[in-house]
């Protein structure tokens, strides 16, 4: 395929990706179809705050002067901003030289950490205002954000769903967790953070004595759900692994026996989350308890790949597991789902984008 003129990428991120699966598969699918992606992350660009709004703001100086030049000189063709966080930095420095790309991974100024913090969500909705109707191409992860924003700004968006890239399941290696023969597990894979409902899962072993838990992942709450757990009479059956490369976690998700997607309905970026791990324990042949939030519940019902929890909360869960784990599952029930949630179907979409506002 010739990808044409201005096929030069480079791609910003505020994380240090070495779990941000979305960014690595674009960048993947990219590369693939011809195009030479370069990223730039926050390992790249060490400031000094962790977080905060002088992280962000440190980071998106620092992202405008590392490229500003290369841009300026025309070795990019096209700057990709991954969310909100790093728009800034990416419309200054490609502003009127090459193609600006925003991926919203979410509703970035709709995260429960923020809600309550009213200036802080109005700078980001302030930036998006101002910048997503600039973008040469505008990308997110479902229909339900896409039209969020097409009613806040009259923007359009391309939906580039966030699915795992097709393939067999890995055996663990170096992997060790102390699994029963006779206990089934439970498998929450994502961020520690507030609203995830790790301590639900944690409860709700109280009433699955036959089942053990897996918690595979960091964040802000990691700690904190660690002194929980231990507390419990049933702590030997918890286990915390930290954060896991993308193969590792693929692998445990294929050992598990139901998968746990549960987000509180807290603020309208959970409410119309997508996340990954749902795609994940589909080409996994795993069920999955989801919590009762639209696009991962249309995901579960309109496939029949697990259950949704009909209320939040511990009791939700448990009444949710014990429905999953009363059925016996086969391959074969993953099927029309897997062929929906397909990878190859999804990147081309990034493809085409790049090669219609290059050309």
């Amino acid at each position: 395929m010739n990808v044409g003129k201005g096929t030069r990428i480079v791609m910003a991120v505020s994380n240090d990706m070495l779990t941000d699966q979305r960014v690595m598969r674009h960048v993947e699918a990219l590369r693939e179809a011809g195009y030479e992606v370069e990223t730039v992350c926050k390992t790249d660009l060490p400031v000094r705050w962790k977080k905060g709004w002088r992280f962000y703001a440190a980071f998106n100086w620092r992202l405008w002067r590392r490229i500003k030049s290369e841009v300026n000189s025309g070795k990019y063709g096209i700057v990709w901003a991954n969310d909100a966080d790093t728009l800034l930095g990416c419309w200054l420095a490609a502003h009127g030289r090459c193609k600006l790309v925003m991926d919203a991974h979410e509703l970035f100024p709709e995260v429960p950490e923020i809600q309550e913090k009213p200036l802080v969500k109005w700078v980001w909705r302030t930036i998006e205002r101002w910048l997503m109707p600039k973008c040469d191409a505008l990308i997110t992860v479902c229909e339900s954000i896409a039209d969020y924003y097409k009613t806040q700004y009259g923007v359009q968006m391309t939906v580039v769903r966030n699915l795992p890239a097709c393939g067999g399941n890995p055996e663990i290696q170096n992997m060790d967790y102390a699994k029963c023969e006779n206990e089934m597990l439970l498998l929450y894979a994502g961020k520690v953070n507030v609203g995830r409902g790790v301590d639900w899962a944690i409860d709700a072993l109280e009433w699955l004595p036959e089942c053990r838990l897996i918690v595979a992942g960091d964040g802000d709450l990691l700690e904190e759900m660690k002194a929980y757990a231990a507390q419990k009479a049933w702590s030997d059956r918890v286990e915390f692994t930290g954060r896991l490369l993308p193969e590792a976690m693929t692998a445990l998700a294929a050992k598990a026996d139901v998968g746990l997607v549960m987000l509180e309905d807290k603020g309208l970026s959970y409410h119309f989350a997508l996340p990954n791990r749902v795609g994940t324990f589909v080409q996994a042949g795993v069920p999955m308890v989801v919590s009762d939030l639209p696009e991962m519940a249309r995901v579960v019902r309109t496939f029949g790949v697990g259950a949704v929890m009909e209320r939040q909360g511990t009791l939700g869960l448990v009444d949710a597991v014990k429905a999953v784990l009363a059925r016996e599952w086969k391959d074969e029930d993953f099927a029309a789902a897997r062929e929906d949630m397909d990878w190859n179907k999804e990147k081309q979409k990034l493809i085409d984008i790049c090669y219609t506002i290059c050309c």
